[in-house]
């Protein structure tokens, strides 16, 4: 190995979970704070645990609805004014032939 070139390694290197749980391991980085971790993690306690708290779902469907209803409105418009450009080329159509 050369020297000098490779970082500091800690033999006593202390992790730190969000559940309070603390683990010794050897690392590059003496202090490491997760939120996380096998004591913790759903699939190593076998408990379920709802992670996503930003409810990702219910956003989806907010937003496909939100855009359902801008479909409509704009097909509503749509069908609106080609009603009204009918009317006026049959008022034209009326007027040219007399």
């Amino acid at each position: 190995m050369k020297p000098s070139i490779h970082p500091t390694y800690f033999t006593e290197a202390t992790i730190a979970c969000a559940c309070g749980a603390t683990l010794q391991t050897g690392s590059t980085v003496e202090k490491m704070h997760t939120e996380i971790c096998s004591q913790c993690h759903p699939f190593y306690t076998g408990k379920k645990k709802f992670i996503d708290t930003t409810g990702r779902v219910d956003r989806f469907k907010k937003l496909a609805q939100k855009s359902e209803a801008k479909q409509v409105s704009r097909l509503k418009i749509t069908k609106a004014k080609t009603a009204a450009a009918e009317a006026e080329a049959k008022t034209t159509k009326k007027a040219a032939s007399k």
